[in-house]
């Protein structure tokens, strides 16, 4: 069978992505095999994922499985992480991207009816069927060994992140003020801990802010949260705590400014622009009012001279810095990576002597190599693992720590988006999420050490 050039590219081209000053990134060599991934793509049989040679998946959840708890896998899978369990175990903390209305694919049953089993404190709000879901696997006998419904109550959990603290803080995409059949506010993150057994008390971090959040990220040595807001003019933000590893005691919330370029569009569709391999002083601007009832934040930010970022999603920290996906940023919309270095000094007064910097890591402006970069995760040997939410097929796409673009995987079940990827603690296991009609699979294979 004859290849297009787009399919052949998608299916395990690589292509090396030059810096040295370039306005945008220009492709350097291109080259079909395992130079810098695995490989091309083989077609799976079961049309579910394609995956390179050597590689294999297994569906481990999907929508409606009953759970031991006596509730049902809801729907919209979304961002997870894994954390160490006991005895080798991995344990999955999972969100379901549940809007109001959407009772027959959430946890409690066809209309609800399973709802009156949860005391009602158990929940946020009573009849909002979004949250997480926790999920025990053997990854050496490759076998689901329980799940169980772990917070409920919320709307839109689309991403969060992992804390060095061994849990999970899962954010609300949405900011839906209370009235009608909603009872209280939402646009908050939550906190559930990787070590629960069922559900927890939801308890909203507020002083977090209250906006439309997509993910967080930790700085591991000062505690320091970044956080990403799914707005076209979305801000990039970080928390600084009271006491770091205690979320719910409070702190500070600021934006990113870059002084250099005030109240800067990062998106790279207008002037000025920024260069791929640019590095960018940054400080940070203080916001007040932060659980903003009018959903104002970022234009409080801009005020202030803080830069937006067009769709900020998928974030992640690394012994590199924290990287971040602008989803629809780039001169043609396809997405952009980021990398934030933080200062040694993080948060601290101490951090006008060593300001943290910005770079805007990859720009492709080719559909073929990034198509809306959404959900992404780093592998043990260091790449960025990026999940797609693009406007065709969906494909899972590797970048190393020089840039350089691969693809690892493609959805071929249906055009729903790829979330949620996430390796296990032991390294062995590639977690990812096919959003639509909700499965979780656990991808096995001669990953790199």
């Amino acid at each position: 069978m004859q290849l297009s050039r787009r399919a052949f590219m998608k299916g395990g081209t690589a292509v090396a992505l030059g810096f040295g000053g370039l306005r945008r990134l220009a492709y350097g060599l291109v080259r079909q095999g395992g130079t810098f991934g695995y490989g091309v793509l083989t077609a799976d049989p079961d049309e579910v994922l394609d995956l390179p040679a050597g590689f294999r998946y297994r569906v481990i959840s999907r929508t409606g499985d009953p759970m031991d708890d006596g509730f049902f896998v809801p729907g919209m899978h979304d961002g997870m992480a894994a954390f160490p369990g006991p005895g080798g175990r991995t344990v999955l903390v999972r969100n379901h991207e549940l809007s109001p209305g959407a009772a027959n694919t959430g946890p409690f049953g066809e209309d609800n009816a399973l709802l009156g089993r949860i005391d009602p404190s158990a929940a946020y709000d009573l009849g909002c069927t979004g949250g997480t879901t926790t999920l025990v696997y053997d990854t050496r006998q490759e076998r689901l060994e329980r799940h169980f419904l772990s917070l409920t109550g919320t709307i839109r959990n689309c991403a969060g992140g992992p804390t060095p603290w061994n849990s999970w803080v899962t954010c609300e995409e949405s900011v839906v003020r209370a009235g009608g059949d909603r009872h209280r506010d939402h646009g908050f993150n939550f906190e559930v801990p990787s070590g629960a057994d069922e559900l927890v008390v939801p308890v909203p971090l507020r002083e977090m802010g209250r906006f439309n959040h997509e993910a967080i990220a930790v700085d591991a040595p000062s505690g320091v949260v970044y956080e990403t807001e799914d707005r076209a003019d979305g801000l990039f933000y970080r928390f600084v705590p009271d006491r770091p590893g205690d979320l719910a005691a409070g702190g500070r919330l600021q934006a990113l400014r870059i002084p250099d370029l005030d109240a800067a569009d990062t998106s790279n569709r207008g002037n000025p622009g920024i260069d791929v391999g640019q590095s960018l002083e940054v400080v940070w601007v203080d916001l007040e009012n932060v659980t903003s009832p009018e959903d104002d934040l970022r234009q409080q930010g801009k005020s202030l001279g803080a830069a937006t970022f067009s769709r900020g999603e998928g974030i992640w920290a690394a012994p590199g810095g924290v990287y971040f996906a602008a989803t629809s940023g780039g001169a043609n919309g396809g997405g952009q990576i980021w990398r934030y270095r933080p200062s040694p000094m993080e948060g601290t007064l101490a951090e006008s002597e060593a300001r943290g910097s910005l770079e805007l890591f990859v720009e492709p402006n080719d559909t073929d190599l990034l198509d809306q970069a959404d959900n992404l995760t780093i592998a043990p040997w260091g790449d960025v693992i990026v999940c797609e939410d693009g406007r065709g097929g969906n494909f899972l796409r590797g970048v190393t720590p020089r840039g350089e673009l691969y693809t690892l995987g493609r959805n071929a079940l249906n055009n729903s988006e790829l979330a949620g990827a996430t390796f296990s603690p032991d390294g062995t296991t590639l977690f990812v999420n096919i959003q639509q009609p909700g499965l979780t699979l656990a991808i096995t294979g001669p990953w790199r050490s």
